[in-house]
């Protein structure tokens, strides 16, 4: 996955704090020395790092720790807010009549991303069309015109011709009707006059609301000088980072929002239509720094099961109440919200996070088994683990058909849960935002 190594650092910057006996001078300058090298390896501009680091020491040697908070809590925080600083504020693309224009570099993945796009919007019961208008790759109209297909959006083209312009002006009056039309523009493998020019043609022609640059996640330093010069060319307002389920370093990708000040508003997480999710940098920050994200995991349990069964889960959550009850709960709705190597990056505690590199199959076998040993548990067990020592230990073991040990990490694992969940619970701030976004006053009420 796209940054395993820049969280992987990260995380053990977080590590050595929380190993410090004291927050001094000292372990202020070795972790700002940590995060340089750490962010410097995932291909962030040199300039934008000494920025960071700069800050982080100076908020950490200067600022007292708010009421509540220890020193160790507050660098922490210093931390999470200086890197969701860089990738910028949060926008979402409105749900309202408009066009967008898609551009970009030969294989950055523009046009299945136009497809993404316009999934996207089709789900959200948006009449949406798409315009082939990349007259230089021969395959881009068939492409789009299968994905279109596919997700079940209008499509407009002109096989031959060779002036994008012309066909966005044609398809523009194909889709006078349309809630949303997304246009797919040619790319190059090299920023060229031609292209510059052509880009600005269509976008003087079709006045498009959003101009959308796609970049691909491996680009590297290249990204920075890639997105100013369709920056100057179109007016960037927004950013698509693609193919983040890769092994590219990803920082440039993410970090050339701070030349245009355009927000990433998606990120492209696989080769499926429906692997295109909105960008929040403070969830995205927090799920690199291994705090999860109960957020987006709530987001996707409502698609994934009823309102009713996702507002059970929250209050159960939120009770404070998190037994193993509620912990085989979780693993049972897994199967139901989406694949498991992307769910376990959002979720606090858990084994087999993104981060981490843990083998999918071998976290699937994991859950399996420890569904099975809290089969063998009796209900006291379940609902006050604290309970299970030694005998009731080789009990489940022998019960379940596994060892020992592998009860104990079942435990484990539930104590690491149980602390991140209350951690999770601990922010006033987000608990309240929760409530609001899965029925509010009646969820609070109910609890």
């Amino acid at each position: 996955m796209v940054l395993d190594g820049l969280g992987k650092s990260l995380k053990d910057v977080l590590k050595k704090i929380a190993k410090s006996n004291t927050v001094d001078e000292k372990l202020v300058k070795e972790i700002a020395k940590d995060i340089q090298r750490a962010l410097l390896q995932a291909d962030v501009n040199v300039k934008l790092v000494l920025e960071i680091t700069k800050e982080v020491e100076r908020r950490a040697l200067n600022e007292k720790p708010p009421a509540g908070k220890t020193a160790k809590e507050h660098v922490v925080r210093i931390i999470y807010e200086e890197l969701v600083k860089i990738l910028g504020e949060r926008k979402e693309i409105p749900l309202t009549r408009q066009t967008i224009m898609m551009v970009g570099l030969y294989g950055q993945g523009k046009t299945t991303t136009t497809g993404k796009l316009s999934r996207y919007f089709h789900k959200k019961n948006l009449k949406v069309g798409v315009i082939a208008a990349d007259v230089h790759r021969p395959a881009a109209y068939d492409q789009l015109k299968q994905i279109a297909d596919q997700v079940g959006v209008s499509f407009f083209g002109m096989p031959g011709e060779k002036s994008a312009v012309r066909i966005v002006e044609e398809g523009l009056r194909a889709h006078s009707g349309m809630d949303i039309i997304i246009i797919d523009t040619s790319g190059r493998h090299a920023l060229e006059g031609d292209l510059i020019q052509e880009i600005k043609d269509v976008a003087n022609l079709a006045k498009p609301s959003e101009r959308i640059l796609v970049l691909d996640a491996s680009v590297g330093q290249q990204a920075g000088p890639q997105a100013q010069a369709f920056h100057d060319a179109v007016g960037v307002t927004s950013v698509i980072v693609t193919k983040m389920d890769g092994t590219a370093k990803g920082g440039g990708a993410l970090t050339a929002v701070s030349r245009t000040q355009a927000p990433i508003v998606f990120i492209g997480v696989g080769e499926h239509l429906e692997d295109l999710d909105p960008f929040v940098p403070s969830r995205f920050i927090s799920r690199l720094l291994g705090m999860g994200d109960i957020e987006t995991l709530l987001e996707m349990t409502k698609e994934g099961v009823s309102e009713e069964e996702a507002i059970e889960t929250t209050k159960k959550i939120m009770s404070g109440r998190f037994t193993l009850r509620e912990m085989y709960d979780q693993m049972e709705m897994l199967t139901n919200v989406g694949p498991l190597q992307k769910i376990m990056s959002l979720l606090p505690g858990l084994p087999g996070n993104v981060q981490d590199k843990v083998n999918v199959e071998e976290m699937q076998e994991r859950l399996y088994k420890y569904r099975i040993i809290m089969d063998s548990m009796t209900d006291a067990e379940l609902d006050e683990p604290k309970i299970i020592k030694s005998s009731r230990i080789n009990r489940i073991a022998k019960g379940s058909g596994v060892e020992a040990k592998e009860v104990r990490q079942l435990l484990q694992q539930y104590n690491n849960s149980k602390k991140a969940v209350k951690g999770f619970m601990g922010n006033r701030k987000l608990r309240k935002q929760l409530m609001k976004q899965l029925g509010g006053q009646n969820l609070e009420g109910q609890m």
